[in-house]
């Protein structure tokens, strides 16, 4: 036999770890049983999405005053947690969170794209997470548009509406077309207004890039392409060529403009299936960021693009077609050796959800996830999506990882 690999060793130290802590351990206390000590520091984040009032605001059309008490509330949960990082989405659909000059404010404050919510969201939460030792990450999807198709139900004042050759309808929303120079520089500045007003800790996207795929449809870039992409082999590459280019000057701009602030992204948690390339997980996942997205997503890590990488590791331990652990121990190494922070994404909103197989009505099941990172030195922490489910917690799965892992506070990695 050969020599044990470091996920062999991990998977039986969580084996032990399971078997010995019976019991969830006392709230507020360390679990003197734990394997490893915690960290001194450690992502502990949350995701709060704005997108269709998701987490917050509860529902459109609150007061000023009600929307910042439950923002607030979201901030103080966090630190009873003891969470150290919240992740907000400031533009979920090419709209702000802020008072931009370049796009109107958000539909999910008010009901109405572009009315003035009469504050500023996005100042305070900032201001209300730095008084509470939080860090706040402003997170941005970078080309979605609306979640519909009607241009008409835009803002007067959209760009979108200003610009409709910049758009491109697809399954059932409008998305700007990454394909265009005007449009990732328009993006990017729009993006950048909130690092230049904002002492954000980091900026942060998701795993939007080019959408993804929907059987049928074609995402037409025709005309980008033709006029764009002619020095490359196949429209993939090119596509994800306009990707890198996103990435690249978004990290160079961050830097320029707020020396100190991050930038990281949160991608869908496969790169490339083996079968697909010898380099990717060995998964059989039914979407490849890679190919599907055009989102190259290793190569940022490699080439440390960005300074931290938070794959959406959204499956189970031992999940046929994606396994949480086979996953961590992919993503630990493609980040070792590094300068790119490696998290992981945590899917908070399956435990106990109707519809899920039985691992995720196991509260213990999150906290095993913990356990199995603290394996990995790459592993520096974990990011819960999303707020709500924070605070509803239905069978106790974040309860169980706060009494395991989170006894004593830690600040987040710099």
């Amino acid at each position: 036999m050969g020599r044990p690999t470091r996920r062999a060793f991990a998977l039986a130290a969580l084996s032990t770890l399971v078997t010995a802590q019976g019991a969830a351990a006392t709230p507020g206390r360390p679990d003197p049983r734990r394997p490893w000590p915690r960290a001194a520091t450690e992502m502990r984040g949350v995701w709060l999405a704005t997108v269709s009032n998701r987490d917050w605001p509860s529902k459109t059309g609150l007061t000023a005053d009600a929307q910042r008490a439950e923002l607030i509330a979201h901030l103080d949960r966090a630190v009873r947690d003891r969470l150290n990082t919240v992740i907000l989405q400031v533009r979920p659909t090419a709209d702000a969170l802020w008072p931009s000059p370049y796009e109107p404010w958000s539909q999910y404050l008010t009901g109405t794209q572009g009315r003035d919510p009469g504050w500023d969201p996005l100042g305070t939460a900032v201001r209300e997470a730095h008084a509470r030792g939080l860090e706040l990450h402003a997170w941005f999807n970078p080309y979605r548009v609306a979640n519909h198709t009607d241009p008409t139900r835009l803002a007067a004042s959209h760009p979108a509406r200003r610009h409709p050759d910049w758009v491109v309808p697809y399954g059932g929303k409008l998305y700007y077309n990454p394909g265009l120079p005007e449009v990732r520089a328009f993006v990017e500045q729009a993006m950048l207004d909130a690092v230049v007003r904002y002492p954000v800790d980091a900026v942060h996207f998701d795993d939007y890039f080019y959408p993804y795929p929907v059987a049928g449809q074609t995402f037409d870039d025709d005309v980008a392409y033709d006029e764009y992409g002619g020095d490359f082999d196949t429209r993939a590459a090119w596509r994800r060529d306009n990707i890198d280019k996103l990435v690249q000057e978004t990290a160079a701009a961050v830097k320029q403009v707020r020396p100190g602030t991050r930038f990281g992204i949160s991608p869908f948690g496969v790169w490339r299936n083996a079968t697909t390339d010898s380099r990717g997980s060995d998964t059989r996942a039914g979407v490849q960021t890679y190919d599907d997205l055009h989102a190259d997503t290793r190569k940022w890590v490699r080439n440390h693009w960005i300074d931290y990488i938070v794959p959406q590791l959204y499956w189970h331990i031992g999940f046929a077609a994606a396994d949480y652990a086979t996953l961590v121990d992919w993503w630990a190494k493609v980040a070792e050796g590094t300068r790119t922070r490696l998290y992981i994404g945590e899917a908070l909103y399956k435990a106990g959800a109707a519809g899920q197989p039985s691992e995720w009505q196991d509260p213990v099941e999150l906290s095993r996830h913990l356990t199995l990172g603290a394996g990995y030195p790459q592993v520096r922490g974990h990011v819960f999506f999303a707020a709500k489910d924070v605070a509803a917690d239905p069978v106790g799965a974040m309860a169980r990882v706060v009494a395991d892992h989170y006894g004593q506070p830690a600040k987040p990695p710099r």
